[in-house]
Parts: structure tokens; C-alpha cells; sequence
């Protein structure tokens, strides 16, 4: 598009001198010189005050709607002299703003473009050891106008994808790709995380909370890593997790750089960013690009509890402070991630108890499956030995394990303990497949689940997951899983 613009200077305080002789006709039809004095058919959208002066940001719009990149300032010093941006483009008086095709089209092709994108350019980067690049999410298409010699209506599409944010703009009357660009980068942050938490790292099960406070054996315990994909807005928002609440206000860098020590709730911030990227840059490899593929929402160290949960509705996951903050935590971290992926294949899933048990122990499983690459095989069946520093006095520490040997005949009626039923059973799976078949399997069943799922009809879907993937062989080896639990 072919901007024609000028800028305008008060010679004398208060009144704007007019450059003659521009062609140009306003989205109102009126000469720019009608807009300099009272800018109709423009739209304030933005007063700002400097040192010399304030600023007024109008939007050029057209019979209401907005005209991409058009736009109008007015800059007025203190002395009263003012200065006028005209970005506006002409558009034609007799455009038609009806549109022919539906935004959910529109939207549809904006995100398999900018899909497509992503992947070529994940393709053709040198050094890249991340995810296959996601397929592309979007807001909302909202009806705008391009001006300029080749004026048209058009829907404008925001997509989210590995590469960022993504304005795409589709003819809103032939359906065809006008243009589409990333609008704002994903970029590479720094930050510092315990991973999964100290008790693994340090394999020392003398360690103790102390009531939040800095030690030098939790010091050595912190690893510097690299927050992938993260927005650039210089805050902890990305593809796939945004920290949007958190105790003490929300972490900020303009170099996006987010070191503290433990005792620091943005601390627990970024543990929530890092951890919760991981596990789904991990379902990426898998090749599920529709998991929770996200931005997922969390409130960190915002209750003051010694208990975290996932609101489904609301689709955010609050992290509490009481004894260890849950955070410092990945397996906490990693658990309620757990249900929010089962939520997000099976919307409304856990209705009945033993799906609400299924939840939990894939919950279990889920950190403990995240845990394999970074534990080196401490106490890998222990569930959240961190956190649970703080309310038990055995050793090893843990809320649950994965390894236990309850059948159906233990069920008590409560989701957290008969969910260790269904976790053994997913544990045990995972030892006969190997870690990525076993993910592979469980993930997939996922969304064969009903809300209401039961433990035999949920284990039936796993082992069919595992015959049309792996075969009879590892079909037979989930049915002795879930035989050994009395499930099946």
C-alpha cells in the first residue's frame, strides 16, 4: 500500500499553517484541511502528554470501520504551536463494507497460512532442537478496510504461532490472501528455574522450606535455562503459557531476562513459565499439535494455601504459598497442567468419580513422566518431593507415588486416592513401552474419553491406542496394565 502523508507546522501559536496542492480524498470525502482543525470520520484512539506537549492518535475509519495502517496525529506544544501526521489512505466513497464470506472461513485460511509459515521457518532455521513449530490459534476476525488505489474490505485476522503474533487480512469478498506478517516476534528469554526441584537435583532429602527463605544449598540447586517462546512484550507471555496474576505484581524485563532468587514470588513465576513450555514443546515432539496447544493462564502464589488447582472455567491454573510455594515445585507445576490438557481434548472431562480419578492419576503420572529427562532416576515414582518437604516426615517425601499397588478393590470413593489406582496402571505401561510410546499411547486414548468416562471404558480406548499405533504386542502389554489393577 502507497501512503501519501504530510506534516503540518504551526508558524503562529495556535494556528496550523496548510501545505496546499496534495490530491487526496478523506474517508469522509472532506479535504485534509477540514481534519486538521476537527478531524471527522477519525477516531481518538490515544492522548499522550511528553515534556513539550500532548499528542493526539486518531484511527481513520470508514463507514465504522477501521482503515489498516490509517491513521492521524496532532502534536500541540505547550507554546500552542501544533504539528500534524496524515497517514490516512483515500478510499473510495462508494465501497461496499457487506461481506461475502463468513469470518470463520476467513479465519480458517489466515491460520493455515500463517501455520504453514511457522513450519517453513522452523524447517530452514539452523540449530534448532524445539518442537515442530504448532499449528497457528486466532482471536476473533474483525471487518476492516484497506484504502489506497487498490481499496477492498477485508477481514483481519490475529493468529498466535511459534513465530509469534501474525496479522493476515483476507478479502472479505473473494476469500483470497491479501497479506499476512508477524506483527510481534517470539523471542528467547533467560531465566532461572530448580528442575524439577531440589530434593531431585540435589538428591538430598534433608532439605526444608524454612519459610521461603534464601539458602545456599537451594542456590546451587537453581539452573540458568532459556525461556522459549516467549512474546516479547518483555513479560512471562508466550505460545504456549502467560503468567497473568501473580503476588506481588507480574515479572518484567526490557531484555527479557528473568534471574531471582527463590525467596523472590517472580521466582515461581518464571518456574511456571519454564516448566509448563516444556511439557508442551514435549506433546509437540510427540506430534499432537491440538493438546492444549495455548496460552495457558496462571495465577502464581495468589492463595495462601498449600494447594493448587485448574479452573476449567475459567481455563486457569492458580499455584498456592502455604509451606513450600507449590511453583518452587515442577511436579506440581506438571500435575495441574495434567488436567488442563485433559480438559482442553475433553471439554468438561471428570463428571463422575472415576474419571475424576482418571484425572488425578494422569495428573500423578503426568509429572512423573515429565521428571524422566531431568531426575536421573531419583526417586522417579515420587510425586512432588519438594513440596511435600513441608507436611510429611518420612523420607523419601512425597504426596503420592506412582508405583503403589492399589487395585479396584482399594477404591474409597475419594479422585486423589483412588486416582493412584489409574497412575500405577499408566506407570506401569510406561515401563513396558518406553517413555514416548507409552505418552503416545495415553495421549492419543485422551481423546476417545468421554466426560463421564469410567476406568474400564478409559483403559479399553488406551489399548485400542495402542494396537492401531503399536500394534497387538504393545496392545497386550496395556491390557496386562490394567489387568494387574483389576480395571480390565
Amino acid at each position: 500500500m502507497t501512503k501519501r502523508r504530510k506534516a503540518v507546522v504551526a508558524v503562529t501559536a495556535g494556528l496550523a499553517t496548510i501545505s496546499l496542492g496534495l490530491s487526496f480524498t478523506s474517508a469522509a470525502g472532506a479535504a485534509p484541511e477540514a481534519a486538521a482543525a476537527n478531524p471527522g470520520g477519525l477516531k481518538l484512539i490515544k492522548t499522550k502528554t511528553s515534556l513539550l506537549g500532548k499528542h493526539y492518535w486518531y484511527q481513520q475509519t470508514f463507514k465504522g470501520l477501521p482503515v489498516i495502517n490509517g491513521y492521524y496525529a496532532k502534536h500541540v506544544t505547550k507554546a500552542g504551536g501544533v504539528q500534524v501526521a496524515d497517514g490516512r489512505d483515500a478510499v473510495p466513497a462508494n465501497l461496499d463494507v457487506s461481506a461475502a464470506v463468513q469470518p470463520a472461513t476467513a479465519t480458517q485460511t489466515a491460520n493455515a497460512v500463517v501455520s504453514a509459515k511457522a513450519q517453513r521457518a522452523r524447517i530452514g532455521a539452523p540449530n534448532k532442537t524445539i518442537a515442530p513449530a504448532p499449528a497457528a490459534t486466532s482471536g476473533a476476525a474483525q471487518l476492516a478496510v484497506i484504502g489506497g488505489p487498490n481499496a477492498r474490505l477485508v477481514w483481519n485476522v490475529t493468529s498466535r504461532s511459534a513465530e509469534g503474533v501474525s496479522r493476515s487480512l483476507v478479502d472479505a469478498k473473494t476469500g483470497s490472501m491479501v497479506e499476512s506478517k508477524v506483527i510481534s516476534d517470539n523471542i528467547d528469554g533467560r531465566g532461572s528455574v530448580f528442575d524439577p526441584n531440589p530434593v531431585v537435583s540435589e538428591r538430598n532429602e534433608k532439605l526444608t522450606d524454612m519459610n521461603d527463605a534464601n539458602q545456599d544449598a537451594l542456590f546451587v540447586a537453581q539452573k540458568n535455562v532459556v525461556l522459549r517462546n516467549l512474546d516479547g512484550s518483555g513479560r512471562l507471555n508466550g505460545t504456549f503459557v502467560n503468567i497473568a496474576k501473580g503476588n506481588g505484581g507480574l515479572a518484567k524485563s526490557d531484555n527479557n531476562t528473568f534471574i531471582y532468587q527463590r525467596a523472590n514470588n517472580k521466582f515461581e513465576q518464571v518456574m511456571a513459565y519454564y516448566q509448563t513450555n516444556q511439557a508442551q514443546e514435549y506433546i509437540q515432539q510427540l506430534g499432537f499439535t491440538d493438546a492444549n496447544n495455548e496460552s495457558q493462564d496462571f495465577s502464581i502464589d495468589t492463595i495462601r494455601d498449600d494447594n493448587s488447582f485448574y479452573d476449567p472455567s475459567t481455563d486457569m491454573i492458580t499455584m498456592g504459598d502455604g509451606g513450600v510455594d507449590d511453583a518452587e515445585d515442577a511436579e506440581v507445576i506438571w500435575h495441574e497442567y495434567g488436567h488442563a490438557i485433559q480438559d482442553d481434548i475433553v471439554p468438561g472431562f471428570g463428571e463422575t468419580l472415576e474419571a475424576g480419578s482418571i484425572g488425578e492419576g494422569f495428573g500423578d503420572y503426568w509429572a512423573v513422566t515429565m521428571s524422566v529427562p531431568v531426575s536421573r532416576g531419583f526417586e522417579l515414582p515420587c510425586v512432588m518431593d519438594w513440596d511435600a518437604t513441608s507436611y510429611t516426615s518420612t523420607e523419601p517425601h512425597c504426596l503420592r507415588r506412582t508405583d503403589g499397588n492399589k487395585t479396584t478393590d482399594d477404591i474409597v470413593g475419594e479422585v486423589h486416592d483412588d486416582g493412584e489406582i489409574w497412575s500405577r496402571a499408566l506407570w506401569d505401561i510406561h515401563q513396558s513401552l518406553g517413555r514416548t510410546k507409552a505418552n503416545k499411547v495415553i495421549l492419543e486414548a485422551t481423546f476417545f474419553y468421554d466426560p463421564d468416562t469410567s476406568f474400564a471404558a478409559a483403559a479399553q480406548d488406551t489399548v485400542q491406542a495402542a494396537r492401531l499405533l503399536y500394534g497387538k504386542a504393545a496392545a497386550q502389554q496395556v491390557t496386562n496394565a490394567f489387568t494387574a489393577r483389576k480395571i480390565l
